[in-house]
């Protein structure tokens, strides 16, 4: 069934690879960016803007499915934002009649004490709904791909250091998932009636603290493992400036990430695979080829 589907975050870490799978899977796409006039991607590129209400009329018109991809990691004041935001979106999709909106969330027991990022993304998944439209959410821990932030402050710790003193948040488990199963699980969702309102929980097929993470990267990277020592210390805004200083990511963006890392985040339920069946794929596996993808630009 052929589907007029809107990418929001067209340019961005999922988006740009997501917006060629749904063209390859039958469907008209809409790009939406803040930048349609050099938008060299596949899909219709339009105009629109996430925290303007006043532009998404537009881009929504003759919509059956829309793809929320954004958010605002690298401001300080992201939460409100970022609920502003989703209750727009999901008012303008509600006024031209979308069917369902598909999100991006975050891993995480709902009885946790949730950082700020994670509570955002359940935020959120509700305020998306709240005008009606069904919404559709894959929560997800790490996305392992060249160009994803948690990805680059990996790889950058991976080159850059002989060796690592860690904090205590690097002991915590999570389960990373290649961003080629996170484009399949999108694409798989999309248009289904039996995922409208249901939240999915998609992971790897490896559960692994950050320390294992970073291992495992060294081994697919440099060959060889590296030493990692942890200390029983250290605080998000510290960690933080040290990832800017070895990896160059977003002092912002890097503390939003980290302070959630203290929240495990595995995967609990897998009834995702009874509407998109399939195995995922290991940690090593995403890590080849997101080295591979790096290597190529």
């Amino acid at each position: 069934m052929s589907l007029t589907v809107l990418v929001t975050g067209a340019t961005g870490f999922i988006g740009k690879r997501l917006v060629p799978a749904m063209v390859e899977a039958g469907h008209h796409v809409k790009a939406m960016t803040r930048h349609p006039d050099t938008y060299e991607g596949q899909g219709e590129a339009v105009y629109g803007d996430v925290f303007d209400p006043g532009t998404l009329a537009e881009p929504l018109t003759d919509v059956d499915v829309a793809i929320y991809l954004v958010h605002s990691l690298d401001d300080n004041d992201f939460e409100r934002k970022d609920a502003q935001a989703a209750t727009a979106f999901g008012l303008a999709a509600a006024a031209n009649g979308v069917t369902q909106i598909v999100y991006m969330g975050g891993l995480g027991k709902d009885d946790d004490d949730l950082s700020p990022h994670l509570r955002s993304r359940r935020e959120v998944e509700q305020l998306l709904g709240t005008s009606g439209v069904p919404v559709t959410v894959l929560r997800a821990a790490i996305v392992v791909g060249a160009g994803g932030v948690s990805w680059e402050m990996t790889r950058g710790l991976v080159k850059n250091l002989p060796a690592m003193v860690v904090p205590r948040w690097a002991a915590t488990r999570t389960q990373p998932i290649a961003i080629d199963d996170v484009i399949r699980y999108i694409v798989g969702v999309t248009g289904k009636e039996e995922a409208y309102d249901r939240v999915f929980e998609v992971g790897g097929a490896d559960q692994l603290s950050y320390v294992g993470m970073m291992r495992g990267a060294a081994k697919e990277i440099l060959g060889r493992d590296i030493p990692i020592i942890q200390l029983p210390v250290g605080t998000p805004v510290l960690s933080s400036w040290w990832i800017r200083l070895v990896t160059g990511v977003d002092t912002t963006t890097a503390a939003n990430l980290i302070d959630s890392m203290g929240n495990e985040v595995l995967q609990t339920d897998y009834s995702i695979r009874d509407v998109v069946p399939g195995e995922p794929l290991s940690y090593a596996e995403a890590v080849r080829r997101a080295v591979a993808e790096d290597d190529q630009t």
